[in-house]
């Protein structure tokens, strides 16, 4: 006879270990306090590429940048000279001073302008107009950057120089170019709608750019080029200059009814900034007290 045997419960399923956490995603770089900041503007003083990296997102409506963009030559021992032995006249007297970056072979220049405006995108609002100017060695490139940083590439604009450079048998190098897009889709039905180009105020220096006697940087853009370009962007937006060298795109947004924010790595070039930024902000406060 067969021992009936005591029915067991059957053995409970094993509950699986809860999965790791995934790793958090890597924090903001530190945002480091403002080396300016007054009304309608703040400057930053440090690496473009990581203040864009520490920004939150929404930082700004619109981008414009004049970026050291590695030219002034053919070959690669011309772009390795000092700024100022590529863009200053030679026996030039003023004593305005380099500037660093602009040595990149093309190919570097594209990875690292690929690398800056990604890191714009993060911060910029939908819709956000981009204009980054180059020259006609670097056009290519800084197309294929804007696509490669995920903005949508709408056109060219360009600033009309007076004098070109005149060479017998070849057109004249007369013009710098803005290639331009947005970030996203962007609102066709408001805003200003300012020509696709921009000549400079008459001058003696070649280009209409301002006379070496007021200038602060050695490539400095004229005002009214700044101007025209900060006219698309809506009133009381914000427009970020990664690179803001003298602080012209700057003052051009506070004309031009916007705010600014600003990002520059030489403590020079930012206290040259914040005293035309006084200076602008002094005078337009005498105005309204007058």
């Amino acid at each position: 006879m067969t021992t009936p045997t005591t029915p067991t419960s059957p053995t409970p399923a094993t509950t699986p270990a809860p999965a790791p956490a995934p790793a958090a995603a890597p924090a903001f770089l530190p945002l480091p306090a403002p080396f300016y900041q007054r009304g309608p503007v703040t400057l930053y003083c440090g690496d473009s590429l990581q203040i864009l990296m520490a920004l939150p997102p929404g930082s700004a409506d619109a981008l414009l940048a004049d970026p050291p963009y590695s030219s002034g030559g053919a070959f690669r021992g011309d772009r390795m000279q000092t700024t100022r032995a590529k863009y200053a006249q030679q026996g030039a007297a003023h004593d305005l001073g380099d500037f660093s970056g602009d040595s990149r072979d093309q190919r570097g220049y594209l990875a690292w302008s690929t690398l800056w405006l990604t890191a714009a995108t993060h911060i910029l609002t939908p819709g956000a107009l981009v204009g980054v100017f180059a020259d006609w060695r670097q056009l290519p490139v800084t197309t294929d950057a804007l696509q490669a940083a995920g903005l949508v590439y709408r056109g060219i604009a360009a600033w009309l120089k007076n004098n070109g450079r005149p060479c017998l048998g070849r057109f004249a190098s007369q013009a710098e170019y803005i290639p331009w897009g947005t970030n996203g889709p962007r609102d066709a039905t408001a805003g200003n709608c300012p020509r696709g180009w921009c000549e400079a105020p008459a001058s003696a220096e070649i280009g209409g750019a301002p006379p070496i006697a007021d200038r602060v940087h050695l490539t400095q853009k004229p005002l009214p080029i700044m101007e025209w370009l900060c006219s698309p962007v809506a009133e009381g937006a914000t427009i970020l200059d990664p690179f803001s060298g003298s602080g012209t795109t700057l003052l051009a947004a506070i004309r031009t009814g916007h705010r600014a924010l600003g990002v520059e790595i030489d403590p020079r070039n930012c206290e040259a900034i914040a005293k035309r930024i006084d200076a602008e902000l002094d005078q337009k406060r005498l105005q309204f007290d007058l």
